[in-house]
């Protein structure tokens, strides 16, 4: 039986051009332009975010799920979903 994930997301700054997380002492930037179905959200839609698997955000009422890797290097993965 596995124990509750208590690693804390937390949000560092939400401007204009997006937004900074800090994950597992890792600071990750999401830009409105790589990122732009979080364009014009609320910052508590912003905070309400899950940790499903090791290295996967999910935003439950944003129904976004995304890893590490495609937050850290947008370019790798340029499939853009619309809202």
């Amino acid at each position: 039986m596995h124990g509750e994930n208590i690693s804390l997301v937390e949000i560092l700054d939400v401007s204009p051009h997006g937004f900074s997380l800090l994950v597992d002492g890792e600071t990750l930037h999401l830009r409105f332009a790589d990122f732009p179905w979080f364009d014009g959200v609320s910052r508590q839609q912003l905070q309400a975010i899950e940790r499903p698997a090791e290295g996967h955000l999910y935003w439950p009422e944003l129904d976004i799920d995304l890893s590490f890797d495609s937050i850290r290097d947008p370019a790798a993965f340029p499939l853009v979903a619309s809202r």
